[in-house]
């Protein structure tokens, strides 16, 4: 009853009723500061066996190797039309990406074409060829320098006799 709230407790006597006996309660003797509380369960001890078995064979399920099967046919399954939806959006992607590299390739092309035919206009100019004769020590020939071959006959082709 010491849990019970105070108004249930009856501290008035009845009429006619003695008053009830006062005990005195042992008072305790001084308590050692620094002992420790027993911890709870402290009186259950637990006994540790070692046990070996290594010398046990495992026994095989009969029936276990079945739902295995069936969960990794179900697991493949699953598996192959998962790819099988995925394959086109990840083939159009891939091929988007070519083709990208591809126009970048293109492009870089075109740009170098560009440039090289610049150079070789550049190169092949009338100035920087006449640059390049006074160079070397060339001259342009002068008329009476110049000798034409006579052709006898216009469509005629030499042929070797036997």
């Amino acid at each position: 009853m010491a849990t019970l709230p105070a108004f249930f407790r009856r501290t008035e006597t009845p009429a006619g009723a003695e008053a009830p006996a006062v005990r005195l309660a042992a008072v305790p003797a001084e308590r050692d500061p620094y002992l420790l509380r027993n911890l709870p369960h402290d009186d259950v001890i637990f006994w540790g066996k070692k046990i070996d078995n290594s010398h046990l064979v495992r026994q095989t399920d009969p029936r276990g190797g079945r739902p295995c099967w069936n969960v990794i046919a179900t697991a493949g399954v699953i598996l192959a039309l998962l790819l099988g939806v995925l394959a086109p959006s990840v083939a159009n992607r891939v091929a988007g990406y070519q083709l990208e590299a591809l126009r970048v390739e293109a492009q870089n092309l075109a740009d170098e074409r560009r440039t090289l035919e610049l150079q070789e206009a550049q190169l092949l100019s009338p100035a920087r060829l006449q640059q390049l004769a006074q160079k070397q020590n060339l001259a342009t020939p002068t008329p009476n320098q110049v000798s034409r071959l006579e052709t006898k006959g216009e469509s005629k082709v030499a042929m070797v006799k036997k």
